[in-house]
């Protein structure tokens, strides 16, 4: 279906079925880059809704607005071939009902926007900002469904959302590219055949960067000064080539974690922008808090969806403790630990029901070590120096390679001081307690007055947050994520969305 003004709209969203209603925002001249963003939106269920409008506001005085690709019944064929319920293509006046000049316009974070394409597109991101709020108030999307190909327009979106409370959920998709790397675009229509070779140097150069990382080169003027040359010579005019953070866009010195190489440049008449997510290992995602906050739960089902290794380092401490009262042996330190420990092995296999299979010297004992006894004494024996040493080192061995969403009292301070995110997860001690007691009682286990439970959590919270080894703190670079009130896929689809706002999508699919 075909809808040309607001009013279209609105009788079309009045005459469908309410549920989730998916938005994908674009400018027209639709190619497969949209129709992955359109396909993905339909798998999710629900309405589908395209829109298309050519958005004066975001072009400055010297470019392209007037020959802009317009290709509306090709748009429509494409959408509706893609999945899309229908096709919006609002009027000038839908959105702008008092004329450019009586519209109330929207600013950009400002740190977003001062660097890549901030400087040399003044007033885009505005335009950009005043639009979509425009198509988010007059069709009221479930989700918002764009494309990381534009990752300074997508952060831009992302914070502008957030602030303004929109209640929308954006969804990321990969770019998509052509057999030769370069990126699907509109403007890829400009580029003469001639042109189209020599854009596809963008790519290539900008992949020149991850060889030099892998390589050993960290510092960003180097490995600038290499790419630039590489795209200088094969005879594209750079308008900028920078090395950024990926969450705020700011510019480093060199890479200690995930970040992006991002480039815009001249082929003829088109400007060409792309981007490249450097990163000398898979990203780790360390989820901290207290005991009963969730962390198992939440960190199982994140590692499901992003597709990474589930870690469970409470496992491993529970692992060991009840080891410890199989072999009577005490929680303290000395001689008979030292022997356990030496001949310890620790091997998670796959998930058996809802916990994920534990082999402690060969023996399954994934259910075993959520008995009340060895929650009891969890506390203490992960208090022990030499558990804490020896668990330290196989941790951070299974993360060398990255690829983890791994929790712990102590993931993100002590072992993995340098995940690409940190969560503090929370819960109050009333909260964690009806979740205890609510556990016990899906086990068939005794469950004591809530009460007698809270007494303990703050008991154990207290000797978590006091111990001498790895006491449990949070990470001055964390982000704390209190869940009371929230439900486990609310809380999954929280941490989820942070960690999409650092490493993109396109970066794991590629395995960089």
């Amino acid at each position: 279906m075909k809808l040309q003004t607001s009013a279209d709209l609105q009788q079309w969203l009045q005459s469908t079925a309410p549920g989730p209603l998916h938005l994908v925002p674009t400018m027209g001249a639709l190619h497969q880059g949209h129709a992955a963003l359109i396909r993905a939106a339909r798998k999710q269920g629900g309405r589908v809704l395209v829109s298309v409008f050519v958005n004066p506001l975001q072009f400055a005085p010297n470019e392209d607005f007037a020959r802009y690709p317009r290709r509306l019944q090709d748009d429509h064929a494409l959408a509706l071939e893609a999945g899309a319920d229908a096709l919006w293509a609002p009027q000038i006046e839908d959105l702008f009902p008092a004329g450019a000049a009586g519209l109330t316009q929207l600013a950009p974070a400002p740190e977003l926007v001062a660097n890549l394409c901030g400087p040399s597109r003044p007033g885009h991101f505005e335009g950009v900002c005043t639009v979509v709020s425009r198509l988010l108030a007059l069709v009221q999307p479930s989700h918002l469904h764009l494309g990381e190909k534009d990752w300074q327009q997508l952060q831009v979106l992302r914070r502008l959302v957030r602030d303004l409370r929109w209640p929308v959920q954006i969804v990321p998709c990969p770019t998509l590219r052509e057999r030769d790397g370069l990126p699907l675009s509109s403007r890829n229509a400009y580029l003469s055949a001639a042109q189209r070779q020599q854009a596809a140097l963008l790519p290539q150069a900008l992949a020149r960067g991850q060889q030099l990382l892998d390589a050993g080169q960290r510092q960003a003027k180097p490995l600038l000064r290499v790419v630039r040359a590489l795209m200088e010579d094969g005879g594209l005019a750079v308008d900028y080539l920078q090395l950024v953070d990926l969450p705020r866009l700011q510019v480093l010195e060199q890479v200690t974690g995930p970040a992006l190489l991002a480039a815009a440049v001249r082929c003829g008449e088109a400007r060409l922008i792309d981007h490249r997510v450097l990163m000398s290992r898979l990203p780790i995602l360390a989820i901290d808090g207290p005991a009963g906050a969730g962390k198992s739960t939440v960190t199982r089902q994140v590692a499901r969806q992003l597709g990474l290794t589930y870690l469970d380092t409470g496992a491993m401490y529970r692992g060991v403790t009840w080891l410890l009262q199989q072999r009577g042996v005490a929680p303290q330190e000395g001689e008979a630990l030292q022997a356990l420990l030496a001949e310890l092995e620790l091997r998670f296999g796959p998930a058996s029901g809802a916990e994920q299979t534990l082999l402690v010297n060969g023996i399954d004992a994934t259910s075993a070590i959520r008995t009340a006894e060895v929650t009891a004494s969890v506390s203490a024996v992960a208090a022990l120096p030499s558990v804490r040493g020896a668990l330290t080192q196989q941790q951070q061995q299974l993360g060398q390679q990255g690829g983890l969403v791994a929790e712990g009292r102590d993931i993100g301070t002590a072992v993995f001081p340098d995940a690409e995110l940190k969560i503090y997860l929370t819960a109050t001690v009333a909260e964690r307690a009806r979740r205890r007691a609510a556990d016990l009682t899906t086990r068939g286990l005794p469950v004591p007055e809530l009460s007698q439970l809270e007494q303990e959590i703050a008991d154990r919270d207290h000797q978590d947050s006091t111990r001498e080894v790895a006491p449990l703190r949070q990470a001055s670079d964390a982000v704390e994520l209190l869940s009371d009130g929230l439900s486990i896929d609310e809380v999954v689809a929280q941490i989820v969305a942070l960690f999409r706002e650092r490493v993109p999508v396109e970066a794991l699919n590629a395995g960089a």
